[in-house]
């Protein structure tokens, strides 16, 4: 439970920060794809009896490169490239799995999630990745701001749109494998994106909305914990569930006050 606090604590931030990017940008069909092609990579390094989370890195960053370029060079097609991509990346994971000797179920807690079964290793290799994310976001954070909101004024502003672009996709990358140990591969794209959307629905700046994200993905990691723990039920289907609900009835509210204040302004 320890492990599984502390993990829920680290992808939060995660999420929060590069969800917001993803969110802003509107690109959480380029990360479907991402998250999607890196069941190739794991299928490929259990085959090998490697871990499985070596083999997803690898794979979501070859897959963010290539779906960058794609995006870059044709936009036209990008959705077909994106999909076929995202259908090679399972197929491949599934026949490499169905051709390995016997059967780890703990294979399936990459697809659907088990945040119990995190181990120290674990915890040391997504603070890492958490650390790099955040160094990166930081040393950039003017150039992503630039590229997620006018990529013409960047270029216009002399910056190397092509490299940061490539560079927040693979931070995206890296995010989606963080966030498999928490809420499982099918899962991954909604609390990449829920608790920034959220966020967006109350802070006009991209650094508070980074902020309010990860405070959501913390409440929603917590007590999704929490009451799994207690319902038995699966932990990722669960955290999502919750934030799912926050972000649909934060959404009503939003509309509410929307239609309010338009009233209000019309009678005036």
């Amino acid at each position: 439970m320890q492990h599984a606090l502390i993990i829920g604590l680290l992808a939060s931030f995660a999420c929060g920060i590069i969800g917001t990017y993803v969110v802003v940008k509107k690109i959480g069909y380029i990360s479907g794809g991402i998250s999607h092609a890196v069941l190739g990579g794991m299928g490929i390094a259990y085959f090998l009896g490697k871990n499985p989370i070596h083999g997803a890195i690898i794979a979501a960053i070859v897959a963010a490169v290539i779906i960058g370029m794609v995006n870059l060079k044709a936009r036209q097609k990008e959705d077909t490239i994106i999909g076929a991509i995202w259908a090679i990346g399972m197929a491949i994971g599934i026949i490499f799995i169905s051709k390995t000797p016997g059967y780890n179920a703990d294979l399936m807690s990459y697809l659907f999630g088990n945040i119990l079964l995190v181990t120290k290793s674990d915890l040391m290799m997504i603070l890492v990745l958490d650390l790099v994310i955040f160094a990166i976001v930081l040393l950039f954070f003017r150039q992503f701001l630039a590229v997620s909101f006018d990529e013409e004024y960047a270029k216009i502003q002399g910056m190397k749109v092509e490299f940061i672009y490539l560079l927040l996709l693979c931070l995206i990358a890296v995010t989606v494998v963080i966030l498999i140990q928490v809420v499982g591969l099918i899962l991954v794209i909604a609390l990449l994106t829920l608790p920034a959307a959220i966020a967006g629905h109350y802070s006009r700046t991209l650094s508070g909305m980074m902020l309010l994200a990860s405070i959501l993905g913390i409440i929603f990691t917590t007590t999704g914990l929490w009451v799994s723990y207690n319902a038995n039920l699966p932990t990722g289907a669960t955290i999502i569930l919750i934030a799912g609900s926050v972000f649909l009835l934060s959404s009503i509210f939003k509309n509410m006050l929307f239609r309010f204040k338009s009233a209000k302004n019309n009678s005036s």
